[in-house]
């Protein structure tokens, strides 16, 4: 846990150019701020620092550089970048055929991953409109979420969240939101996809959706995406489903399968 606090100083420390700033203090920079190799502090974006052991408990493990089981995910994090790259794409869906597959997890640890080369920000969107779950894992407050924004409640940026990391946003949702397919492919929310997509040059945006089978919101809402990264659950889901759901993408752009839960221990050492 304590490396976990070193990393996240060190980052708001190399980020800012000096000791890193909590708070209101921390949100006093242009809202353009944001683009790589300049301080990145957010003006209209809610800084929230996270709870590092409820990070641990909810298996957030990607802060930490030196934890070993962090490393499949920046291989996994370098390996979608250098597709994204060559195919000029910056909008990333993850989804799984059925609940309990991780897709959350997963999707939560590649944008952490993502968010720490400088090169990048990483925007992630809790897409999974009927059973929302990244503000839980991460930790975070209650008020302001997306389904707020929806009802007319709050402006856009009041929804959005930085989680006290540099180069990382997150646009959570607290509670189910009805009419989720509709939704997902209204003209508000078409046009609000462009929006987060456009807004900076070099921001990766990862949409956690909802599973396959669970219902038709992923393949209503995966058009408005360059690729798509499904993930399953080792000794859980069956070799059917994951035919059936790679035949539900084939007109979508499938970076590939990630395999989660393994009980499997591989051993790597540099030396």
């Amino acid at each position: 846990m304590e490396r976990i606090k070193e990393a996240i100083a060190k980052a708001k420390e190399k980020q800012s150019g000096s000791f890193p700033v909590r708070g209101k203090a921390a949100s006093k920079v242009a809202r353009n701020a944001e683009i790589i190799d300049r301080p990145i502090v957010y003006d209209q974006t809610r800084v929230i620092d996270l709870d590092i052991t409820h990070l641990e408990a909810n298996r957030i493990i990607t802060l930490d550089s030196e934890d070993p089981n962090s490393i499949s995910f920046d291989i996994l994090r370098t390996q979608v970048l250098a597709k994204m790259e060559a195919n000029n794409w910056r909008t990333l869906a993850i989804t799984s055929p059925t609940p309990a597959c991780g897709k959350t997890v997963v999707a939560i640890n590649l944008a952490l991953s993502i968010a720490k080369q400088t090169d990048y920000t990483a925007l992630l969107v809790d897409f999974d409109l009927r059973r929302p779950q990244v503000a839980s894992y991460l930790g975070l407050p209650i008020e302001n979420s997306f389904a707020d924004y929806l009802d007319g409640k709050i402006e856009f940026n009041d929804a959005l969240v930085n989680p006290g990391i540099p180069r990382f946003v997150v646009l959570p949702n607290r509670r189910p939101v009805k009419n989720s397919t509709e939704i997902l492919t209204s003209p508000k929310v078409k046009s609000m996809v462009v929006d987060l997509r456009d807004r900076y040059e070099k921001r990766i945006c990862i949409f956690d959706l909802p599973p396959l089978k669970a219902t038709d919101d992923a393949i209503a809402f995966l058009p408005q995406v360059d690729c798509v990264l499904m993930v399953v659950a080792s000794g859980e889901t069956k070799p059917s489903e994951v035919k059936e759901c790679r035949r539900q993408l084939q007109s979508s752009n499938l970076l590939g399968v990630v395999l989660n839960k393994s009980q499997e221990v591989e051993k790597t050492y540099y030396y």
